[in-house]
């Protein structure tokens, strides 16, 4: 008996089964059932406590937005395994490219000053396009800063830590710039982020068992870069990953805020091209309406996912949080929805913010989420949702059955 509990030890301390074993087991941790307390009483705040003992299995309904970016560093190995350890079902790679063009997670071209330690690396931070200059706080003077992956080689790149996505806009030294974490996040786990490419993200979901959704992140830098890698290269490249891992098209989810990009996966990648998400920027702006026919448009372009943010599928109607006409004209068309982000407002007593703007007369706790996010599920009917704690999302599609 002895023997074989020390050779059960001898396995569990083996990394790669530790690692197994803790994603083969979903822990969802308090904050679902915190938020669940924290609803105004009714049949919703009933309902998800009753499922507050059930096992808990992993969802596709659950996105991990950028990994679990709510408290580890986005788009690092630790962050992607946060996520897969709360259950999500599918996890994000952004997606873009290094100076000798291989493609990198990061959320954007131009975001290394803010989520990752270049600024402590003086060699490199030599190379940033905009290289430090102190703020002057007495004179409302901002630092300026920016470091691009372009900038840097992946070798080069690989040699960064990744932090929380902040900065110190007044900072008078590349130490003070890197501070600045909101305070309803933390740096309790941003003491390692490991970066990585985008063929080893892809090489970890298909360890973890979940499906990928990387976006293509508009380029900082002239296209066709250096004269001759293209737009189109670029999102073929980053198609050609996946077909190089085995990765079944089915499992994967290629996003854009570029329609052009959409389409070209469509047209020349139609595998991969039947799940592309195009990501509607087009609802930042203010003066834009929605319409039946430009939904049908859409649809007989072969766009078959739209991908707005949380405010553009949501309204008020008598008080109460309804499907917007957004979300009205997509379900005529068949097109189906996916919505960002949940989780990344912090606090929600003070209307939700950016996210919850076209309902937050309607939000004041922190328990509206899971309000906002049945309305998305069973009215707006998305197929899933991004969150920067996929726990919450989990938790919820357990609860409702969600696949």
């Amino acid at each position: 008996m002895k023997q074989g509990l020390k050779l059960i030890m001898c396995c569990l301390i083996c990394f790669g089964a530790v690692e197994l074993l803790a994603v083969e087991s979903i822990h969802l941790g308090p904050r679902p059932f915190f938020l669940v307390e924290d609803m105004d009483k009714g049949p919703l705040k009933e309902k998800l406590s009753q499922c507050s003992g059930t096992p808990v299995s992993k969802r596709a309904f659950s996105i991990g937005h950028r990994g679990a970016a709510l408290q580890f560093p986005e788009h690092t190995r630790e962050s992607y395994l946060a996520a897969a350890r709360m259950g999500a079902g599918v996890i994000e790679c952004d997606v873009t490219f290094t100076k000798d063009r291989q493609l990198v997670c990061r959320h954007s071209q131009a975001d290394l000053h803010t989520t990752t330690d270049i600024l402590a690396h003086s060699d490199l931070a030599a190379k940033c396009t905009v290289p430090f200059e102190p703020g002057d706080p007495a004179n409302g003077k901002k630092a300026k800063v920016e470091c691009r992956t372009s900038d840097l080689s992946l070798a080069e790149f690989k040699r960064l830590q990744g932090k929380m996505d902040a900065a110190n806009p007044f900072a008078t030294t590349p130490e003070e710039y890197m501070g600045g974490t909101a305070n309803w996040r933390t740096d309790l786990y941003a003491t390692r982020g490991t970066l990585m490419t985008h063929a080893e993200s892809i090489a970890l979901f298909k360890e973890l068992g979940v499906k990928f959704t990387p976006e293509l992140k508009s380029a900082k830098e002239e296209m066709p870069y250096e004269g001759e890698f293209s737009q189109q290269n670029y999102a073929q490249k980053l198609i050609e990953e996946y077909k190089a891992a085995g990765v079944a098209p089915s499992d994967v989810y290629p996003q854009s805020f570029s329609l052009d990009d959409v389409l070209y996966w469509i047209e020349q990648e139609p595998e991969f091209g039947k799940q592309a998400i195009y990501l509607d920027g087009r609802t930042y702006r203010p003066s834009f309406r929605s319409s039946l026919e430009d939904m049908e448009e859409l649809a007989e372009q072969g766009v078959r996912i739209l991908a707005p943010p949380i405010y553009a599928l949501l309204d008020l109607e008598g008080g109460e949080i309804v499907p917007s006409a957004y979300a009205r004209q997509a379900q005529q068309v068949g097109i189906d929805l996916i919505t960002w982000t949940l989780e990344r407002s912090g606090p929600l007593t003070g209307g939700g913010g950016w996210y919850y703007q076209t309902v937050k007369e309607a939000i004041n706790s922190d328990g509206d989420v899971m309000k906002v996010l049945d309305v998305l599920a069973q009215q707006v009917g998305v197929i899933g949702v991004f969150s920067d704690w996929p726990a919450t999302t989990t938790y919820y599609a357990n609860c409702m059955d969600l696949p």
